[in-house]
């Protein structure tokens, strides 16, 4: 069996495999080790020593290994207990090989009747330290250690040297190059015929690689974590922004009240199937001043808090303007002038409608969005679209505005573009083909709440890729 100062060689890499292979063979390894560890405890003398010092390196490591393994195979555990010192001093790997792919161990032995000291050559190069020079005295190693960590070391070799108390412990060290190693020592005494310790011998392992890997394990964990709870946090800030600025009715809505003419409107917002965050779409139906009423859908880029803050603002000033008189081309211009100067540049596509009850006419603009759809009689149109383009692409922009003699009976479906593409290959164009396919249900149907249930039924399912909005109003 070789010198106990030169067993001191890394193992080779095991092969790829399963997680569940690894842990089994971790385990199998853990059994097998316990074994050889009871089979040294009977043995006296310098090698056997040396070979309990080395299984009880060995089993640290695999218990490492095995909770690591555990840790991959579950995903994200709770944060497990690290050492704060290794932490605070990170070091760069080092040049010489103790900062490869596999821990380095050496061995000392120090005599205390003779005051020889005996150093393995991978000791020597895990210190940093010529052969030359010699090995350091035991009074001497703790010259090399982190001021804080000095304390440790004495209370250990003092518990070893007085009590016969077995090493272990982990510090860290400051190389003559300056590169700083976490080395974990164990060790025990060796007592001569009158229980007095004559000497002592230790086996120090680079665990500085180790310790870093567990390092960056956790203040990764810890990262993901902390972006995980401020996407939670951002969402429900989302949520609860869309939920105040959208129309609290979640049932139809009559506008006006009563008399000829009049509008029933439903609506919905459908979230993103895919889980992205909550983006600007918005939707709402207002009575004015004057007996008219306000219809109008929109989507501003972007996804978040900035999104929804954005539509806020954009819906807010939408709904002052059309209350205050404003035609639907020119209010247009203004949302288009409005997001020039907002903080956060964005582009936003809207359509916004006036209806009059008394005259039945549609008066409507839009920036870059999908026309309203006109059902009549069983039978769907897209409604020829005025000129415009998208809010915040030009600056100065001018919009058009169109009308559109409406009926009774006749069915209005405004919605935002993610509301139609959401199948793989196909465009704008197919989905609203799609969507005209419903006219003669949504014509049979005995209210804007059927018709919209219609809508949603259809497009409402779990391939769609952005949140979206619709909103039915079927002429009274």
């Amino acid at each position: 069996m070789p010198s106990h100062l030169f067993a001191d060689r890394p193992a080779q890499p095991p092969e790829p495999a399963s997680v569940d292979s690894l842990i089994s063979q971790a385990r199998r390894l853990r059994g097998g080790l316990d074994a050889v560890r009871r089979d040294t405890a009977a043995e006296d003398g310098a090698q056997g020593r040396w070979q309990r010092a080395l299984c009880d390196l060995a089993v640290h490591q695999l218990d490492d290994l095995h909770d690591q393994l555990g840790q991959l195979k579950k995903g994200l555990p709770p944060p497990p207990a690290c050492d704060d010192r290794a932490q605070q001093h990170p070091g760069p790997d080092g040049a010489d090989g103790t900062g490869g792919r596999h821990a380095r161990i050496g061995s000392a032995e120090w005599n205390l009747l003779t005051d020889e000291v005996s150093w393995s050559q991978e000791l020597f190069r895990i210190f940093g330290r010529s052969p030359a020079l010699g090995p350091l005295p035991l009074d001497e190693l703790g010259s090399t250690l982190f001021s804080e960590d000095q304390p440790l070391l004495t209370g250990m070799l003092t518990a070893c040297l007085v009590d016969g108390t077995p090493l272990d412990g982990e510090f860290r060290i400051v190389r003559p190059d300056g590169r700083v190693r976490t080395l974990h020592m164990r060790g025990e005494p060796v007592l001569d015929a009158d229980g007095c310790t004559a000497s002592m011998w230790a086996v120090f392992q680079d665990v500085s690689r180790l310790r870093r890997s567990r390092r960056a394990v956790h203040e990764s964990r810890e990262s993901l974590r902390h972006r995980r709870e401020i996407a939670r946090t951002e969402h429900r800030l989302a949520v609860e922004l869309q939920e105040a600025v959208l129309p609290p009715w979640r049932t139809s809505l009559r506008l006006p009240p009563d008399g000829a003419g009049a509008l029933d409107v439903a609506s919905h917002y459908l979230p993103s199937a895919a889980g992205t965050p909550i983006g600007g779409d918005w939707y709402d139906a207002l009575q004015l001043p004057d007996g008219r009423t306000l219809l109008t859908v929109g989507d501003l880029t972007g996804h978040g808090v900035t999104a929804t803050s954005g539509m806020a603002m954009m819906l807010g000033a939408l709904r002052g303007m059309a209350m205050a008189g404003i035609e639907p081309g020119p209010l247009m211009g203004w949302l288009n002038r409005l997001l020039e100067t907002s903080v956060q540049p964005a582009l936003g596509s809207a359509v916004c409608c006036r209806y009059d009850p008394g005259s039945r006419v549609l008066s409507w603009a839009q920036a870059g969005h999908p026309a309203p759809l006109l059902v009549r009689a069983g039978a769907g149109r897209a409604l020829a679209p005025p000129e415009g383009v998208l809010l915040g692409a030009t600056p100065g922009a001018a919009y058009g505005q169109a009308e559109e003699r409406l009926e009774a009976g006749d069915v209005l479906v405004l919605h935002t573009d993610g509301l139609l593409t959401y199948d793989v290959g196909l465009g704008r164009e197919d989905g609203t083909e799609r969507l005209l396919a419903l006219a003669p249900r949504l014509s049979a149907a005995s209210s804007a709440q059927d018709c919209l249930r219609t809508v949603v039924e259809e497009f409402g399912g779990d391939g769609r890729a952005g949140d979206a909005c619709v909103l039915v109003a079927r002429i009274g």
